[in-house]
């Protein structure tokens, strides 16, 4: 049975949505969702990350949905969505999932600014070719996330070897082995691999819960699609205006993944670099994040699409 992880307090807890639906994707998986703000505001998608949940946004969503609609759903097999078969693990399925949560949570002619958070924004690119997202999206926020070479540039674990650490980074991430209970000593290892030194304990807190609530058939099986992930041909098919963001301390995607996101995309508004922030940093600076969001919704989200080309000549 899935366990479900004891509600967060204060900025943390996540707030009731206006409303929830549950969309079908394109192989019949179930995805909850939840719509938050007011309905005719300018709209926000919002991906979460691998083994987190609609949960994981909470202080992001608190924060635009007094003026934006915010759209967050959990991904396949996580938080309310009901784990795939065998064969639904895939950036395709990850791809299909965000279309169908666009169509059905997006009124016809309306635009979205599109964030996504580590496997959030790898759905985003796995996306990138199709025609909903060119369509849908008037920018994107690639956030702690990487297109490919996962194992080899991760630092979790602080071997010299790149090797050796590279196959050590691959048995963790394929693992189905339980998380247990959440212990001090599990706060401490979510610390440490996933978020900087000065974060805050209940944020902390709050990160431990969610992830060790993840069944971990999803987490391995996910585990495994990261393992080998190569979306590199996927960012110069995200024309529209994208901004990374990166923790200088993440160890999970660390900022040179940022740097080659930001130097193959066609029309990058910036790289956004967090001092001492680590892998969460919508939750270990959630104003930053939302900061950059809501630039880009102030100067994008009523746009028509801008493509690169469109882009170079608007600046020439």
């Amino acid at each position: 049975m899935r366990r479900l992880p004891s509600p967060p307090v204060g900025p943390y807890a996540p707030p009731a949505p206006e409303r929830e639906l549950t969309v079908v994707s394109a192989d019949g998986s179930r995805l909850h969702t939840e719509l938050h703000g007011p309905e005719d505001a300018p709209a926000v998608l919002l991906a979460h990350g691998w083994v987190c949940s609609t949960a994981f946004w909470a202080p992001v969503v608190r924060a635009l949905a007094a003026d934006h609609r915010v759209i967050v759903y959990d991904q396949r097999g996580h938080g309310r969505s009901p784990a795939p078969g065998p064969g639904g693990y895939s950036t395709h399925a990850l791809a299909d999932d965000l279309v169908a949560v666009l169509e059905a949570a997006l009124p016809s002619g309306r635009r979205a600014v599109l964030a996504g958070h580590s496997m959030g924004g790898m759905t985003l690119m796995a996306a990138a070719d199709r025609p909903a997202l060119r369509e849908r999206a008037a920018a994107v926020v690639l956030c702690s996330t990487g297109a490919s070479r996962l194992v080899d540039r991760s630092l979790v674990v602080p071997l010299r070897s790149p090797r050796a650490r590279a196959r050590v980074h691959r048995v963790l991430l394929g693992s189905r082995a339980p998380l247990g209970p959440v212990t001090p000593l599990a706060r401490r290892l979510v610390r440490y691999a996933t978020m900087g030194p000065g974060a805050d304990p209940a944020a902390v807190d709050m990160c431990a819960r969610i992830l060790h609530a993840c069944p971990r058939a999803v987490r391995g099986g996910w585990g495994r699609v990261l393992l080998d992930l190569e979306l590199d041909a996927r960012i110069g098919e995200l024309t529209m205006p994208t901004a990374v963001i990166v923790g200088t301390a993440d160890r999970l995607t660390p900022p040179e993944h940022a740097d080659a996101l930001a130097a193959a995309l066609p029309h990058c508004t910036g790289l956004i670099e967090l001092p001492g922030l680590g892998h969460m940093t919508p939750v270990e600076d959630p104003e930053a994040v939302t900061g950059v969001i809501r630039g880009l919704v102030e100067e994008f989200g009523t746009s028509h699409p801008t493509t690169a080309v469109e882009a170079k000549e608007q600046t020439t």
